[in-house]
């Protein structure tokens, strides 16, 4: 069990993934750059804005977010729109985490043990 995956995770080249979740928020338009700003710095990829339907002077923000980076976007999205900015979430996919992000967890993890 826990013997063979210790000796062996080391020899197999394991990546880390991360959940990414695809999110939609409702601002006003005056916001809108706002949250794309937020989202940027979120480690978020912005996939575009539209008018939303039936409400106007509101878009709706589209992008893919890391589900790390979504804990208190609530707050944000409210504090950049004045109370009024709502967020939709949901599952989209998994992806490889690289770079500074990976490093820490594994230094991490090794700390742990």
């Amino acid at each position: 069990g826990r013997l063979a995956m210790s000796e062996a995770l080391p020899n197999c080249q394991p990546v880390l993934l991360e959940p990414i979740f695809e999110v939609e928020i409702s601002c006003p338009n005056d916001a809108t750059a706002k949250i794309n700003a937020i989202l940027s710095q979120r480690r978020g990829q912005i996939l575009g804005f539209e008018a939303r339907d039936g409400w106007d002077g509101w878009d709706v923000v589209r992008g893919m977010l890391p589900e790390s980076a979504i804990g208190d976007l609530i707050v944000e999205v409210r504090s950049a729109t004045a109370g009024v900015g709502g967020l939709t979430s949901r599952f989209d996919h998994l992806a490889e985490l690289v770079g500074k992000q990976a490093e820490q967890i594994v230094t991490a993890r090794r700390a742990a043990e």
